[in-house]
């Protein structure tokens, strides 16, 4: 994987709600150096400290590969994000609001820092050299314990100043609601994987260790979680179809914990998506290929755009 024809590696960190991943990435993709720390919460000073700990991390990197500096960074972050203004708008789970990352991290990193959004980074590689790269009309979809996704529309990442992709919260049929009632609900708490082992262990009172586990007891006969894995295939095909419908998706790309499962999801939920569908076309539905690495190659993507050629 080429990410850029500039020769110099950039700086790359991909902020998570428990873990920091970062790393020197060079040109063509290798990651030097990686470390994957715990991502500091301080509620008194949210931003500052996560920003604090990636100068130390930059630091660590510099004196570990001195002959090799870094020319520029990518910050990519959880919630919403205009990477426009380069702000932090809210993180519901690591606590800022309106925080100036790129201002703040330039001034800490004494170099250009290019800050973005993780599903919006990671999903831009993916849709750049994963499968999904022939479409133009495309939808990555990270589907763990939350659901998070990102759009492209005629090749071009659809960002509404950070609030678009939100569909996690979009809304879906209850499955929970009472006969005789049309309830609705969110699609995160019926089909992403957390709500797939929460809404199993309210139907039977077992605990499972995540999705994988009812998944594998609905291959066994367990009616509970068939019926809960059905829902959650229900709830994810309704939200495509809903993503054919208005903007013409051609392609979804199905990442994080849930694609692990492979066919044993994407062909239950291609029946189900054609079976909702009717005139229009059929989108290709593809496990994601890049893996844990993806955020912090859309990090470094997104910083080695800020180089010009020969960096």
């Amino acid at each position: 994987m080429v990410l850029g024809a500039a020769e110099s590696p950039v700086l790359s960190f991909d902020v998570g709600g428990t873990d920091i991943k970062a790393g020197l990435v060079d040109a063509r993709g290798a990651v030097l150096g990686m470390r994957r720390v715990p991502t500091p919460l301080d509620p008194a000073r949210p931003g500052e400290a996560v920003l604090d700990r990636l100068a130390e991390l930059a630091a660590e990197l510099a004196a570990e590969f001195p002959g090799v500096p870094a020319r520029a960074a990518g910050i990519i972050v959880p919630g919403i994000v205009d990477s426009v203004a380069g702000v932090g708008v809210y993180s519901a789970n690591l606590g800022w609001r309106d925080f100036p990352f790129t201002a703040e991290a330039e001034k800490r990193l004494g170099i250009p820092v290019a800050f973005d959004h993780d599903v919006r980074s990671a999903a831009a590689v993916e849709h750049s050299f994963g499968g999904s790269k022939e479409f133009n009309d495309v939808v990555v979809m990270v589907v763990g314990t939350g659901i998070a996704a990102a759009v492209f529309s005629g090749g071009k990442a659809v960002t509404a100043g950070g609030f678009a992709g939100e569909l996690g919260h979009a809304q879906v049929p209850d499955p929970d609601a009472a006969p005789g009632t049309t309830g609705s609900t969110i699609l995160e708490a019926v089909g992403s994987a957390g709500a797939i082992a929460k809404r199993y262990h309210r139907a039977s009172g077992n605990r499972v260790n995540g999705a994988r586990d009812v998944l594998l007891k609905a291959s066994e006969g367990d009616q509970a979680a068939a019926r809960v894995w059905a829902d959650a295939v229900d709830a994810l095909a309704f939200t495509i179809c809903q993503c054919v419908n208005i903007i013409g998706t051609e392609a979804v790309v199905i990442g994080g914990g849930l694609a692990e499962a492979g066919d044993e999801l994407l062909d239950p939920l291609r029946t189900r998506v054609n079976q909702i569908l009717d005139f229009q076309r059929r989108p290709h539905l593809i496990r994601a290929q890049l893996g844990q690495d993806a955020g912090l190659l859309g990090a470094a993507l997104n910083a080695r755009g800020l180089l010009g050629a020969g960096q």
